[in-house]
């Protein structure tokens, strides 16, 4: 652990799933906001290092299953672990999501006044950017860096690409996972970290639930490709020049 706490955030999340856990559990962003040292993200929010660096050591070190290392699996194998996994769990939850929304909205502002205010505007704009953003991953991005890796493996120069340099689109990605970093700070905030009245139905309990479930997610998505995948990908076409 010497000298962990000079590592920023995103460097200690990208080498240990159970950091992540940690970062998860203590609230430290550790994927849009993740490029800082954790020193002077514990100082900020005004939390003790000391007992932060306990607290992933004890994870970090703890007897756990193998985890898949990331960092060093095929771009391919982590490419469909994104796409199978993270964004499978978008195309299958934001629609149910959307819908226990617009049932709760709709109830709860008749009968208890004013209820989640600008939640609605807040979730369909990034529902909206994350199936745009996915699609354009699959189609355009993941595809050109798996045959990136395809000629590395191969000896082969490395594929024409449309647009320059792969750090075009993923400059564009991030700035979209920035987005989405701040739409889900802002779900957060109008929720109040997800609150459930005590006059709470089932239908808002589980909106509040779906919703934190979708924060975790995506946080661990864009951990995945702004940590892991782009730095490598781009590595990958720096060392094919």
């Amino acid at each position: 652990m010497q000298g962990i706490q000079d590592a920023t955030v995103s460097e200690i999340a990208a080498s240990s799933l159970a950091a992540v856990r940690v970062f998860e559990r203590l609230g430290i962003d550790y994927c849009c906001g993740g490029k800082r040292p954790l020193a002077d993200v514990c100082r900020e929010t005004g939390r003790d290092l000391p007992s932060v660096l306990s607290d992933l050591k004890s994870a970090m070190s703890a007897t756990q299953g193998p985890a898949r290392d990331w960092a060093t699996a095929p771009l391919r194998e982590l490419i469909g672990h994104i796409v199978g996994t993270h964004h499978e769990y978008l195309k299958r939850e934001l629609a149910p999501i959307g819908a226990r929304l617009d049932k709760v909205y709709r109830v709860y502002n008749e009968r208890y006044g004013p209820t989640l205010t600008g939640l609605p505007e807040v979730f369909n704009a990034l529902r909206s950017e994350l199936e745009m953003h996915m699609r354009k991953e699959e189609m355009v991005l993941f595809p050109v860096i798996a045959s990136y890796e395809s000629a590395a493996v191969a000896g082969s120069p490395l594929p024409g690409k449309p647009f320059g340099t792969v750090s075009n689109p993923i400059r564009m990605m991030e700035a979209e996972h920035d987005s989405a970093g701040t739409a889900l700070a802002d779900i957060r905030t109008i929720t109040a970290s997800y609150a459930i009245p005590e006059y709470a139905c089932v239908t808002y309990r589980s909106l509040m639930a779906g919703l934190q479930e979708l924060e975790q997610d995506l946080h661990m998505h864009i951990h995945l490709e702004n940590n892991i995948l782009f730095p490598r990908a781009i590595a990958m076409e720096n060392a094919g020049r």
